[in-house]
């Protein structure tokens, strides 16, 4: 008789998604979580004070319209989680020719806002292409240089890097926004550093930007080819000489100086915060959102709010350490470096240290497109930080 055979009994189904799920869940960053929800809430705080005077009639006008892009934003956020970033390295070459395609989409589609095309309404949301490119180009050259890990001595690597960047900065910088160039440029550098790239490759290139931008401000305009816009070269030149023109180029930041300056220690509360509350400080719901706390709130609001983005690169880069290969290593470290430099630059113009380039602070100001795109990329870093903790218990 034969002696019978003690079966391991196998999971079903649901066992073991639940199995899955459980192990997802354990490897979550919940600090960094933490911290995002942190900066969500203090924003829609903010958000509340400083525009419930601007719609008559109905104070909490962008607060709501604040809290469904945080919703939708959320969804987004666990969505990219749970995607491996291997799915975007096998897709980048159609997802770079999506985003090339509406970049190209704005001049057809887009009304002039104050000079500028860079949104695509959709009813209630006003898209802005742009910033998809922020992700799309993150992914695309994260996946390029790790593909070339071999070779990333040689200098068609780096060139192949910038020449990947170029078109889609150029349709950017003609829009024109300025601010989101720069952070495409940012993502350039941290997609090369992150990646190895040589010191001398990162020098030679910064000499070139600063080539070009010295090109662009004072050479071609000296020989009659304009191509900045001209309130951008004001605004430039307003940085450079703060007190040329009070009342115009210059008046945005004076009068965020002015109001980052009278917070003082803990701030003058929202009834006496006259820049914000009588709209001496123009765009103070997006752009100049941190002069508004500042005003409202002093130092110790403000100090709160970088702390939270002081966790947010913390756990960044201790997520770049755990990442499991070298392309989701790169992502990290380029998406944690874009929003820092997209920090500096709003945080330094509205106390005069970087000129004024009309960019957002993440997760804080008010707008749909920069709120999402910013939310996908802390998802990104989760899903980094899950896939590589699990290979890590392996």
């Amino acid at each position: 008789m034969a002696t019978p055979v003690n079966r391991v009994p196998q999971p079903t189904r649901a066992q073991a998604a639940a199995w899955e799920l459980g192990a997802f869940l354990r490897h979550v960053d919940y600090l960094l979580l933490l911290a995002t929800g942190g900066l969500v809430a203090y924003g829609l705080w903010l958000l509340d004070a400083v525009t419930r005077n601007d719609v008559p009639g109905d104070p909490d006008y962008y607060v709501v319209r604040q809290l469904t892009y945080v919703a939708v934003g959320g969804l987004l956020l666990a969505l990219a989680s749970a995607v491996d970033l291997d799915v975007y390295r096998r897709v980048r070459v159609p997802l770079y020719g999506l985003a090339l395609a509406l970049l190209i989409s704005v001049f057809v589609f887009a009304e002039e806002v104050r000079g500028s095309k860079r949104w695509i309404e959709l009813g209630f949301f006003n898209f802005q292409p742009s910033e998809l490119g922020k992700i799309v180009l993150v992914v695309v050259l994260a996946g390029f240089v790790a593909d070339r890990r071999q070779r990333l001595g040689e200098w068609r690597t780096t060139l192949g890097v910038v020449g990947i960047a170029i078109p889609l900065m150029v349709l950017v910088f003609k829009e024109p926004d300025f601010g989101t160039t720069l952070i495409y440029g940012a993502i350039v550098v941290g997609a090369l550093f992150f990646g190895g790239a040589p010191w001398r490759h990162l020098a030679v290139l910064a000499v070139v930007a600063g080539l070009t931008a010295t090109a662009l401000l004072w050479f071609l305009p000296s020989a009659g080819l304009e191509v900045l816009e001209p309130y951008q070269r004001e605004r430039l030149i307003g940085f450079v000489d703060p007190d040329i023109d009070p009342s115009g180029s210059t008046y945005n930041v004076n009068q965020s100086i002015t109001a980052v300056g009278s917070g003082g220690l803990d701030g003058r509360g929202v009834a006496n915060a006259t820049q914000t509350k009588f709209n001496y400080l123009p765009e103070h719901s997006t752009d100049f959102i941190f002069s508004s706390l500042s005003e409202q709130r002093g130092f110790l609001g403000a100090s709160i709010l970088l702390l939270l983005y002081a966790v947010i690169v913390w756990r960044g880069i201790k997520i770049v350490a755990v990442a499991r290969d070298l392309y989701s290593a790169i992502v990290a470290g380029t998406v944690v470096f874009a929003l820092l430099v997209q920090l500096f630059i709003n945080v330094g113009m509205t106390i005069g240290i970087a000129p004024v380039t009309g960019i957002p602070l993440p997760l804080v100001s008010y707008g749909g497109s920069s709120l999402l795109t910013t939310l996908i990329l802390i998802g990104l870093l989760e899903a980094i930080h899950v896939r590589g903790r699990l290979a890590g218990a392996r």
